[in-house]
């Protein structure tokens, strides 16, 4: 008998239940899927707690690695035994699963399970942050909020690669030379000066082009006074909370400013898209560009512990839940 964690209902850590699940054979186009490492990310604690509702009850959980245990029809591309991960399907919080076939990406050997499951939803975030949504080049700099965490030491990375000088917030000293040692170039400790102020010195007062948030209310507004005439503020999460609506003729008086609120299902929609974004990931950690930093594991049937400490930023980098 395969467990899992369920949500009866929304609320704090303490309603993420380690129950036993049926899992069945899979149906034509699924796979079942015996999982053995699952990413914990910001969105699990939006489901947990309904800011992003889902019908009760759910396993909650948007990425995992594992291996293949049985097809059904009409699956080609796989087969019993093949090393796979997923990121964006919910459900992930599982010992074993079924899962569409078409939403799975093998992996390459040179990738581990752990880390597997610690990259394709932070890793292919990073991507369609970096390459589609804005195409982050060479003399660019850009900021990015929460620099320390697990999308953020990927976009620091990946954009210093390109050539781009990085600014980050972070929270303490210790995430400052995490993310100072992580291609973070101005490494800004929120709670001991303004973020805001910092980037007027380090840019000179010329501001930036786009500015990459995940932290919410308590960023987004000041934000909006780094950038640049037209440039870009791009928020695609809500850490500290969601942003109270906004008078968009706000953006105007800022410099004709622009604001967008991705998602990463949009970039991967479709199975062409999802292993694009996937193979430029893998390309990138496979050449040293990028690094997985996986600084915490939790058994999976201790999630709410895992829960806990990421809502109280005691976490850096990526954080997974092993089987």
């Amino acid at each position: 008998m395969s467990h899992a964690i369920k949500v009866h209902q929304v609320g704090g850590p303490e309603v993420l239940q380690w129950e036993p699940i049926s899992v069945g054979a899979p149906a034509a186009g699924q796979v079942r899927l015996r999982q053995t490492a699952v990413g914990l990310n910001f969105i699990d604690v939006y489901h947990r707690t309904g800011l992003y509702p889902l019908p009760l009850p759910f396993i909650p959980g948007m990425e995992a690695a594992g291996v293949v245990e049985a097809v059904g029809n009409d699956v080609t591309h796989l087969k019993p035994g093949d090393r796979v991960a997923y990121a964006s399907v919910i459900g992930a919080y599982a010992e074993s699963r079924l899962i569409a076939a078409e939403r799975l990406i093998k992996l390459p050997e040179s990738i581990d399970d752990i880390r597997a499951a610690a990259m394709m939803l932070q890793g292919m975030t990073a991507r369609y942050l970096i390459r589609d949504i804005y195409k982050v080049r060479a003399g660019d700099t850009i900021l990015v909020h929460a620099a320390a965490g697990g999308v953020g030491l990927i976009v620091c990375q990946w954009a210093a690669a390109l050539g781009a000088t990085v600014i980050g917030t972070v929270s303490t000293e210790e995430k400052a030379a995490l993310a100072r040692a992580n291609g973070c170039h101005h490494p800004i400790i929120y709670t001991c000066e303004n973020f805001a102020s910092r980037v007027l010195e380090i840019t000179n007062g010329q501001k930036l082009p786009v500015i990459y948030d995940s932290v919410g209310k308590d960023t987004f507004m000041q934000s909006l006074d780094c950038l640049q005439p037209r440039g870009l503020m791009v928020l695609f999460g809500a850490s500290s909370g969601p942003v109270p609506p906004l008078d968009l003729s706000v953006l105007a008086q800022k410099g004709s400013l622009m604001v967008t609120r991705p998602a990463l299902a949009t970039f991967i929609a479709s199975r062409a898209l999802l292993e694009e974004n996937a193979s430029d990931l893998f390309a990138a950690v496979a050449s040293g560009k990028v690094n997985i930093h996986v600084n915490q594991t939790y058994a999976l049937k201790d999630a709410a512990i895992a829960h806990r400490d990421l809502e109280a930023r005691k976490t850096t980098g990526a954080t997974v839940l092993t089987i």
